[in-house]
């Protein structure tokens, strides 16, 4: 979770170099996470934008008003979570100026190893800041909303993506710009003749969902399960329905049940959540897989050489082999 960008992002108000919102007024955060603590005296009614399910389910149960999308316009401010990926905060900022009230207040922030420094140089010669201020190894900075220019800027430098041809994304995504290299090994390797019931557990923007989709004709089911909801939005184009109509579900497979049960699950697990491998994430998706496999039913998976995941495999399967290996990846089969 991004605990020192969070307290950037409010230190403005608590150092009384802006002053605090309004008791009535609306404010809009995006890229809100959990964890964050409001300065004293600030009443004001946030409606948070997270589309990652893990920190949308967060805050949600901590009592706020959260969306995977941003919902209305008229607010009076807004506030913006900076993160690493240079065009989704771009996207954010733009978002923020064209919801908020002519003249309202955007505040935005980020680590310094993010590249926040890099961010406010950009805005501000866009549309000049009002100011800026450093604290928690990260910076915070704020604007007015400036009428439709400045947003119109971002979304230019910002244009859709399309991969190989195909494939909607956006940055953010995991992957968004290329086919990520392990899915492609994993697509490689799977079985051209996949029957019944088939999840793919992590499924992105949809590549390997769309790969299954196109190689296995005899499909009973196909459904897709991701965390990030506008990954998953971009699947609902990428995947596209034949005599087969896949099913999309925006789920946090390490705490949300899995209600049917699979003939096959295929999968290319995150291993970060930060900048340092947790292997633990994968390990819980392939207990995941477990469980949500019918007796004898299979998982395909890639993984990073270097990640332990074998003794996870024999633990929750009755079997498992090593099917592909090159370089950078491997490939397993297990049977449930």
């Amino acid at each position: 979770m991004a605990a020192e960008p969070l307290k950037t992002l409010f230190h403005p108000f608590e150092a009384e170099a802006l002053p605090l919102p309004r008791k009535d007024a609306r404010i809009l955060f995006l890229g809100a996470e959990p964890g964050f603590r409001l300065p004293r005296d600030f009443d004001a009614a946030l409606h948070l934008v997270q589309g990652f399910r893990p920190h949308f389910s967060a805050l949600q149960a901590s009592g706020y008003t959260v969306t995977p999308r941003v919902e209305g316009s008229g607010y009076e401010a807004a506030l913006v979570l900076s993160g690493r990926h240079r065009g989704q905060n771009e996207m954010r900022i733009a978002q923020a100026i064209e919801c908020v009230t002519p003249g309202g207040l955007i505040v935005v922030a980020g680590s310094k190893d993010d590249g926040i420094d890099s961010l406010r140089k950009r805005i501000n010669a866009l549309a000049p800041l009002e100011g800026h201020l450093p604290k928690h190894h990260g910076v915070a900075f704020w604007l007015r909303s400036v009428g439709p220019s400045v947003a119109e800027a971002l979304r230019g430098a910002n244009p859709a993506v399309t991969v190989d041809g195909r494939f909607h994304t956006a940055p953010g995504m995991f992957s968004f710009d290329r086919i990520d290299a392990g899915s492609k090994f994993l697509a490689a390797h799977l079985p051209g003749d996949l029957r019944g019931n088939v999840a793919d557990f992590c499924a992105g923007w949809g590549y390997l969902a769309a790969e299954i989709a196109a190689r296995s004709p005899d499909l009973a089911g196909l459904d897709l399960f991701e965390a990030d909801f506008e990954a998953l939005e971009a699947a609902r184009l990428n995947v596209r329905p034949g005599a087969l109509e896949p099913r999309f579900f925006w789920t946090d497979l390490l705490t949300e049940t899995v209600e049917r049960r699979y003939d096959t699950i295929v999968m290319n697990p995150p291993f970060h959540s930060s900048r340092a491998a947790e292997p633990e994430i994968g390990a819980g998706m392939i207990r995941a897989a477990s469980r949500a496999l019918k007796p004898g039913g299979k998982l395909f998976m890639v993984a990073n050489r270097q990640l332990p995941y074998e003794q996870v495999l024999a633990a929750a399967f009755s079997s498992h082999v090593e099917i592909a290996r090159d370089g950078a990846f491997k490939v397993f089969s297990a049977r449930r």
